[in-house]
């Protein structure tokens, strides 16, 4: 990642902030004018913007240096196009965004910084498929989103796009939905490359329980692993890993608003010795559970709607992939790779709607490390903008 020459410490500049968010919205607009200029042709052109103040502070590493704290505006734009084929049942679909060529886990760029750290606008192709679908049937083959359900991204990050083929059937089962996913990919390593494989499959039932809604989904990934990743970190393109997944989930109204409840078990079945573990310490061999306790009310659907949110994590190191998970918790690893792992900590999180496609978010972390002293607390606000 390539950045500029440090600018004096302090707060965010006003005008930096006001030009950005000015030509942002100018780019918006814009692509939206498009949009609606061809409703009637085959190709959709979609996408989204956000603008991110964000501040890490009170932070060590697992040496127990202590972070200068930091301050950071970010930001992260997507334009996706899609082409409808005659029958309706045959798109093609591709999708480019913000972000390092270096990250297969984030978009985000950073425009402003008090420690002067800014990075230079690159863009990555992270999606490109084709895809059939048809009653009860959807099956692709390309990069493409991860097809199976997930209700946040402590097992995998939404920004990480598997390369291969994936297949989903959905049957009625007594009152409620049975669905099955097949998927085989590719692992990406950074924003184009490639290193290892995995096999996935997941069985997910979902019924109505009153007034409310159930949902329960088992998965088995194995990932397979390679040598030769250039961005991967702690060897986490090489080693093999067999994660098993369960999430429950149970949404009810409650004064009108949807309160949802849910949990989610990862285990990794692979018996690690300290080579396995390496070049991470001995100790974290036999780290590999990890659960996820959430509370959800509200919902953004309409101007005006609101939602509140906590969750608590414990991921062990190995029970996730770390190169794969989450990176909005903490701030361990590299400018361009998230440690995604060994944490335990909270997330509160309050979301507000001001127009159909306009939403603010805001979101606190608190997180320690499992197996060291290293810890880190987190703010972030973000505008999000659909077009």
């Amino acid at each position: 990642m390539h950045v500029t020459s440090p600018a004096p410490r302090g707060r965010l500049p006003v005008a930096r902030l006001l030009s950005f968010a000015l030509a942002a919205s100018l780019g918006a607009l814009a692509a939206h004018a498009q949009d609606a200029a061809k409703k009637s042709s085959p190709l959709a052109i979609t996408g989204d913007l956000r603008l991110r103040y964000e501040e890490d502070w009170d932070s060590q590493t697992a040496g127990g240096v202590e972070r200068t704290d930091r301050t950071r505006g970010r930001m992260r734009a997507r334009v996706n196009f899609a082409y409808a084929f005659e029958d309706k049942a045959w798109t093609a679909g591709t999708r480019i965004r913000t972000g390092s060529t270096h990250s297969q886990q984030s978009p985000h760029l950073t425009f402003a910084s008090d420690d002067g750290v800014r990075d230079d606008l690159e863009f990555v192709f992270d999606r490109y498929f084709v895809q059939y679908k048809k009653e009860e049937l959807t099956a692709w083959a390309g990069r493409n989103s991860w097809p199976f359900w997930q209700q946040n991204e402590f097992f995998w990050d939404d920004d990480v796009t598997p390369t291969g083929v994936a297949g989903t059937y959905e049957t009625t089962a007594g009152k409620g939905k049975l669905t099955s996913v097949l998927g085989a990919f590719a692992l990406p390593d950074g924003g184009y490359g490639l290193n290892g494989n995995l096999f996935g499959a997941q069985v997910r039932y979902g019924a109505p329980v009153g007034n409310g809604q159930f949902t329960i989904a088992g998965a088995l990934h194995k990932l397979d692993g390679s040598t030769g990743a250039e961005d991967l970190r702690n060897r986490n393109g090489e080693r093999d890993y067999l994660l098993g997944v369960l999430g429950v989930q149970w949404s009810t109204p409650v004064g009108g608003r949807p309160l949802t409840l849910g949990v989610d078990l990862y285990n990794n079945f692979e018996d690690y010795d300290a080579a396995d573990a390496a070049p991470l310490a001995a100790v974290n061999a036999d780290e590999t559970l990890g659960y996820v306790l959430s509370v959800q009310y509200g919902q953004l659907k309409k101007p005006r709607d609101w939602q509140i949110g906590y969750y608590y994590a414990h991921i062990e190191t190995f029970s996730v992939n770390a190169s794969f998970a989450q990176d909005d918790w903490v701030r361990w690893g590299s400018a361009t790779q998230t440690d995604g792992s060994d944490g335990e900590g909270h997330e509160l999180r309050g979301s507000y709607m001001l127009t159909p496609r306009l939403n603010l978010v805001a979101r606190l972390f608190v997180v320690d490390a499992i197996t060291s002293v290293q810890d880190g607390k987190r703010f972030r606000l973000d505008v999000n903008w659909r077009f």
